[in-house]
């Protein structure tokens, strides 16, 4: 797997996200192929990347209410 520079990308909160600084996720939308997520109030820890069908087809879920916790 070839590596990813995710030291100069754009990230974007959630639209969920509060100003209190709650539980956030931001994503980076800069690759066509992948989508690395990260915890908002963890902006140097890790970073997950996901194949963008993957994370597009987790979006629809979640906003469908398939998801359930």
């Amino acid at each position: 797997m070839r590596s990813i520079d995710l030291s100069a990308i754009t990230w974007r909160k959630s639209s969920y996200s509060n100003p209190d600084g709650g539980q956030c996720v931001e994503i980076c939308e800069d690759f066509a192929a992948v989508v690395p997520v990260r915890d908002s109030k963890h902006p140097h820890g890790p970073v997950l990347v996901f194949p963008a069908e993957s994370w597009a087809s987790f979006v629809s879920a979640a906003t469908d209410g398939q998801l359930t916790v």
